[in-house]
């Protein structure tokens, strides 16, 4: 049977703009287990805080309202170091933290911009917030718990006037949600009305993990995130829930970033690989190479979607020596794929199943056959036969 909770994709409807509790109610509404997520958050290392979702309606279109609620006054304002500590605190997986925190990196750089800041001397004020904290994280877990491989968004809403803020009155879109969409380079629409649609955390969310497109989709279902304001249109977020369309399933662009390293040890290598995949990374590999000074090299070599280039790069910058990186457009084209298995002799084993001009192809996951070849105590190239053989017949 197919996998039913990975290789899914998502499309964000910003229909009405996109703040981060609409974010985090679309997903409920799609099927992210309200449980799940409170005991999850649960993990993050502070208290005084409470989340809430009901049902709600506006302008006739029912959907979920999710609600953080802070139970005492924080002290002061936080920088990026200090949400980091507080993720880093935390005992939720290494993906889900790692994904957090690019977006409170992006955030910071956007922030900086607008106030000529480096990003680790911005006081972040709303966004640094726990309930800010809660919804970002709340919204990584719940993509990762429903099985969201690829995130898509539709242009963006941007509304006129003026908002307060901690430095005073500030003109909308807010800066920092416009910087942010500005380095995402996403679409916008006018939208003649005078109040804040975007937040910078719905921006920064979007703009972290999604390509701004709408895609071919095989609709599983439609979550609907109910905004906190009743306004005269249905003030929500829809999320599109399902499977990529075969022709349109893995095209696009990417960004390969690369630098040679000829000083940095294979332990300090292979950690960056792993830092490299936790956050994100398409792919990553090693060349080898010949350098200046007759000196053995290799050439690292990352593939990232574009609106996650820069955090990797800078994550290169951190876990090798390098002391620089390039970068570079590419376009990809990527067979459409799904999950499946295939009933051996040795019980069922995952397999990646493979599609080209309407014929299938069967590629067996190592994890699963290497587990099976402990188990069993036989030579994985045994489980690899089995599962082919069997997949033959075809993959469920």
């Amino acid at each position: 049977m197919v996998d039913a909770q990975r290789g899914r994709a998502a499309f964000f409807d910003c229909f009405s703009g996109a703040s981060g509790d609409m974010v985090l109610g679309a997903l409920v509404d799609a099927g992210l287990s309200v449980d799940l997520l409170r005991a999850e958050l649960q993990k993050l290392p502070f208290d005084g805080w409470s989340l809430e979702a009901s049902r709600a309606t506006r302008s006739g279109l029912a959907g979920t309202q999710v609600k953080v609620r802070v139970e005492k006054p924080e002290p002061g304002h936080r920088n990026l170091g200090d949400v980091e500590q507080i993720l880093r605190a935390s005992t939720l997986p290494g993906r889900i933290t790692d994904r957090a925190l690019e977006v409170f990196r992006r955030l910071a750089r956007a922030e900086g911009r607008v106030h000529g800041l480096p990003a680790d001397e911005v006081h972040f004020h709303d966004v640094g917030a726990i309930d800010a904290i809660v919804d970002i994280t709340g919204a990584m877990i719940g993509l990762d718990a429903l099985g969201i491989e690829r995130v898509f968004a539709s242009s963006l809403p941007m509304g006129l006037g003026s908002i307060p803020s901690a430095h005073g009155t500030l003109p909308l879109p807010a800066p920092a949600t416009l910087e942010l969409i500005a380095e995402a380079r996403a679409p916008t629409r006018p939208f003649p009305t005078e109040m804040e649609l975007v937040t910078p955390t719905g921006a920064a969310i979007l703009t972290t993990v999604a390509e701004f497109r709408q895609p071919a989709l095989t609709l599983e279902r439609i979550g609907v995130g109910v905004g906190g304001r009743d306004l005269p249109w249905p003030n929500v977020l829809r999320l599109w829930l399902g499977t990529m369309a075969e022709h349109d399933a893995y095209t696009g662009e990417v960004t390969v970033i690369e630098t040679n390293l000829d000083d940095s040890s294979p332990e300090q290598l292979g950690f960056a690989m792993e830092r490299l995949f936790e956050a994100g990374a398409l792919d990553v590999f090693f060349t080898p190479a010949q350098m200046k000074k007759n000196r053995p090299g290799v050439v690292l070599t990352v593939l990232a979607s574009p609106a996650q280039a820069d955090y990797l790069a800078q994550l290169i910058l951190r876990e090798t020596s390098s002391l620089g990186v390039r970068f570079r457009g590419a376009q990809r084209l990527m067979a459409p794929r799904r999950s499946g298995e295939v009933d051996t002799a040795f019980g069922p084993i995952q397999v990646k199943v493979k599609s080209i001009d309407g014929e299938e192809v069967i590629a067996p996951e190592y994890e699963d056959c290497a587990r099976v070849a402990r188990a069993r105590g036989v030579p994985i190239g045994t489980v690899y036969a089995a599962a082919l053989t069997a997949g033959a017949l075809g993959a469920r």
